[in-house]
């Protein structure tokens, strides 16, 4: 599949910056295989960095793909931001504080606001707040969710749908020699609409161990695939429990493992898009008129975002070396991924005048299937 020739040229090896005023033009084709990668805690300053501890990360990918210089996280700490990229909830005071204990979700009014918002506090929304996975799989597309290190301590957590029980202590946010994953960066465990059945969730939810043998055909492929490492390998802890370094490093490290495996499928290379980029910084800024609704807490804590952490953007119909300048957040990706497959826009990412990935990012117009990103 192509990007239409809507899409710019790629005769020059300049650097493609772009006009962030300038509107946003269609997509004249859809990705259809959509790979994100979750990293943790750092601001686009350290990661992107000239001495960047991540170089590959860095300085070897951008020169593949786009770098997002303006992409912001929503809020802080972590869950709060993984919930919003995939349903467009905004915080609340509870999964700003990453649901130390894993509660259900408590209305404060019934139904959803103008803006796709539930009101309340809680962890664990309602089964009628939806995600990004629930409109895939209603609209016939897969997806999964990969996590590193899930079950590896069954007395934990399955290493399917893993979780602790409802209105249990968290205790998965510690890490362990033997287990490093925390239900705080596996968003999909946060809502009714994908636990309560098991058996789809179990199918769906799954150790970052079954990728490989999902990355060898188009027909295996997810539609979207969401992929959390952990704790030590998203660079959430620093130094790591087995003595590993942790940080940018080991992030460095699991990208340089994971990133060309997922390159080098024929989903990806057919019509993919792999997106890399943070959970939250280290300050409160914001973009992209990021608010909250009424009652609800400020979405960084101290400030109205999340901070400026960057993204990277790999795809046969990026040309190498693309940079933007363009505002983005969560938000924006995830109507960015709504967009690709045609579906609304849940809570923030219908947000208006929200901006999804455009021509700023998709500067290559002609790459085919089988062809090198």
């Amino acid at each position: 599949m192509l990007l239409g020739a809507g899409l710019a040229g790629c005769g020059s090896r300049v650097p493609a910056r772009i006009d962030p005023s300038a509107p946003p033009a269609a997509l004249a084709q859809q990705p259809r295989h959509v790979f994100l990668i979750v990293l943790e805690n750092e601001p686009y300053q350290v990661t992107f960095g000239e001495r960047s501890p991540a170089p590959y990360l860095a300085h070897v990918l951008p020169g593949r793909g786009a770098l997002l210089t303006q992409y912001f996280a929503t809020g802080h700490y972590s869950l709060d931001n993984y919930i919003a990229m995939i349903s467009g909830q905004g915080p609340d005071h509870d999964t700003q504080r990453d649901c130390h204990v894993y509660a259900p979700f408590r209305r404060s009014a019934p139904g959803l606001d103008a803006n796709g918002q539930i009101h309340g506090n809680g962890c664990v929304y309602p089964a009628d707040v939806k995600t990004l996975a629930n409109q895939l799989q209603a609209a016939g597309f897969t997806w999964k969710g990969y996590m590193e290190d899930m079950g590896a301590d069954p007395s934990r957590e399955a290493s399917t749908c893993g979780h602790v029980q409802l209105g249990a202590i968290d205790r998965t946010g510690v890490s362990t020699a033997r287990d490093r994953y925390a239900d705080k960066h596996d968003p999909f465990v946060y809502f009714h609409s994908i636990i309560d059945d098991h058996a789809n969730c179990a199918a769906h939810v799954v150790n970052l161990d079954q990728l490989p043998r999902d990355l060898e055909s188009i027909a295996t492929t997810p539609n979207f695939a969401f992929i959390t490492p952990n704790l030590c390998h998203d660079g959430h802890n620093a130094p790591c429990k087995d003595g590993e370094p942790g940080g940018l490093v080991s992030a460095n490290a699991f990208l340089r493992k994971w990133v060309p495996r997922i390159t080098a499928s024929p989903a990806f290379k057919m019509d993919g898009v792999l997106i890399i980029t943070f959970d939250e910084g280290t300050d409160a800024s914001a973009c992209c008129g990021e608010t909250s609704p009424p009652g609800a807490p400020w979405p960084g804590v101290f400030g109205p975002g999340g901070g400026r952490i960057g993204a990277v953007v790999l795809s046969p119909f990026v040309k190498p070396g693309t940079v933007s300048d363009v505002p983005y957040n969560h938000y924006s990706l995830l109507r960015s991924v709504e967009d690709w497959f045609g579906l609304p826009h849940l809570g923030y990412a219908g947000q208006r005048g929200l901006r999804p990935f455009d021509t700023d990012v998709f500067t290559r117009d002609a790459a085919g299937p089988g062809s090198k990103p």
